[in-house]
Parts: structure tokens; sequence; C-alpha cells
């Protein structure tokens, strides 16, 4: 099995990728009361999986994808609040208006590279935040959305105040975003996203579709981060504004360093080891917590360039050094 940047050339699953599914199945029975915040992680990785496609992969830089994020959370409160609240329809309009935003916005800003690209992203969010603090008619503003009570899924699952329904919901919705970019990224589509990543020119000299595979990409990828908004608006039964925040934006980048860029699991452990972090040293240090996430991120991105899956890596390395 060959490795570079991102792209495994042996698409074969691997019994060792069950394992982030048993031990979230495990969660589910030994740790009863962290459900909620477990909830939580699962939809923020969710989040992670869909901009790890777009900057691990193809390589396009971002600090706005919260736009996308909000969106769907958005969308999926407004249809809640004055439609229906019947929980897949309103899960996939917010992700196909999710995505549809990445399209629109997507088709302009990808023609820019650099810091013009990443400008337009931070002013695209800062757009969708404007917009959503002056509706208030539609979206609350200021005071959020809220006020409506998500039916039973498929009229035979209620939340419940234990989470236990939110959990299994968004773990399923997880395994199926995965299975997606999976897919893709093991796919020639991945292949290609990865060479645009390394040398946009070299694969426009080749005869690549290199601009409409960005768009692609970056479509999916808000779709992926707009079904993860829906996901956290149904099951908490509110959205603010935070889920527009440019601080939003930034803690998903970190959690991805966290994990590892461009690994797909690094997706997996990067949100849950900060989302960890942050609830037991906010716990336990409460003035001083964010200095202890600062470091962790200060010790990873010093030592361990591919994140915390890197020491993985890496100490599989010596083993087969050893017993070589």
């Amino acid at each position: 099995m060959t490795h570079s940047g991102g792209y495994v050339a042996d698409p074969r699953f691997r019994a060792i990728e069950w394992l982030p599914w048993l031990l979230a199945l495990l969660c589910f029975f030994v740790a009863p009361s962290y459900l909620p915040l477990g909830s939580y992680v699962l939809t923020m990785i969710i989040f992670a999986l869909s901009l790890d496609l777009v900057v691990g992969y193809a390589g396009i830089i971002t600090l706005g994808h919260s736009a996308y994020f909000g969106a769907g959370a958005y969308i999926a409160g407004i249809f809640a609040a004055r439609v229906s609240t019947e929980p897949l329809t309103g899960l996939a309009i917010s992700t196909v208006g999710a995505g549809l935003l990445g399209l629109l916005t997507g088709v302009v800003i990808l023609r820019t590279r650099g810091l013009a690209l990443l400008m337009l992203t931070l002013a695209i969010t800062s757009l969708c935040l404007e917009f959503a603090n002056k509706a208030t008619g539609w979206t609350g503003g200021a005071d959020g959305l809220g006020g409506f009570a998500i039916q039973p899924i498929l009229g035979l699952f209620k939340f419940d105040l234990f989470g236990k329904t939110a959990y299994l919901y968004c773990l399923v919705f997880l395994f199926a975003s995965w299975w997606l970019v999976r897919r893709m990224v093991y796919s020639p589509f991945g292949a290609s996203l990865t060479g645009i990543r390394e040398n946009d020119v070299r694969m426009n000299a080749v005869g690549a579709p290199v601009y409409m595979r960005l768009v692609v990409s970056y479509t999916i990828s808000a779709a992926l981060a707009g079904l993860a908004g829906a996901l956290l608006t149904q099951t908490t039964q509110y959205v603010g504004l935070k889920v527009l925040g440019f601080e939003l934006s930034g803690e998903l980048l970190v959690m991805l360093i966290l994990g590892g860029i461009g690994r797909i699991y690094g997706a997996f452990v990067g949100p849950l080891v900060y989302l960890l972090a942050q609830d037991y040293l906010a716990k336990q240090f409460p003035e001083y917590w964010y200095f202890g996430i600062g470091m962790i991120l200060v010790l990873v991105v010093m030592f361990v360039r591919g994140g915390i899956l890197g020491i993985v890596d890496a100490g599989i390395a010596k083993w087969r050094g050893a017993s070589a």
C-alpha cells in the first residue's frame, strides 16, 4: 500500500477502520452521561471531514467554512420553525441549500488563489453573519432561533433529554459522510484533487479540468458542512449567530491540524481530542483553558508535523523497523 499526501492507492477496506465505529458504539453504552457532548463531537467530525476535503486534498485554504455550516444550521431552524419539524426532510433541504451556497460562491472565489482566496472566504462568512444578524424576523438575530420541537425520526425515535437518539442520529450521518468522502478520496477524482493541490499548473498541462474539479469538491464540502450544521440545530433545537462566527472556523482548522490534515481519520481524532481537552480544561481551569489548548497545538505543530496521527505513523514505522 502506498501513501502520498493523503491519497492511498489501495482502496481496500482495512480491519482497523472499524475501530472508530466500535469505539463510538461502546461510548453509547459505557458513557451515557456524555452523549450530549458526544453528539456535538460527531457533528464536528462531519464538519472537519468537509473542511479536510478542500484543505487537505484539494489545497483550497479557507477560514470561512462556517458560512456553510451556519447556512445549514439556519435553514434547518427556519424550516422547523415555519414549515415542518420533520427531521429528515429538514436535513435534506439544509444540505442542499448549503451545497447551493457553496456552488454559487465557489464559482467566483475559486478563480482566485492565495491571500485573495483567503480574504474572499472571510468576506462570505461576514456577509452571512451580518445577514443572519439583521434578518431578525427569520433568524431571531442576536437572540437566536428556537421554540421548535423536532418530531421523532421516522415517527418512531423521539429526541430524549439524555441525548441517546441524537447521538445515534448523528452517528448514522457521520458514517454516511465518511463513506462518501472515503469513496471520493480513493477514486481517480480524489487522486486528481491531490495532484491539483501539489501542482495545479502541471494538472492543467495534462488536460485535467482543474477549475471544475475544485468547484465540485468545494460544493460537496459545503453540503457536508451544511449537514453538520443542520444536525446541530436539530439535536439542540436551537441555532444562534455563533454557528457563523470566525471563531468556529478557526477552531475547526485547529482540530484538523491536531488530528492530521489530509488523512480522513485526522478529522476524527482532532475534534475528539480538542473537544474532550476543552471540556476537561474548562472544568479544571475555567480562566486559563485556552492556554492549555494553545500549548497542545504548539507541541503538535512543532514536534509532530503530521498531527496526532503522525505520532501513530511514527510508532508503527518504528515497530516495523525493530521487528524487521
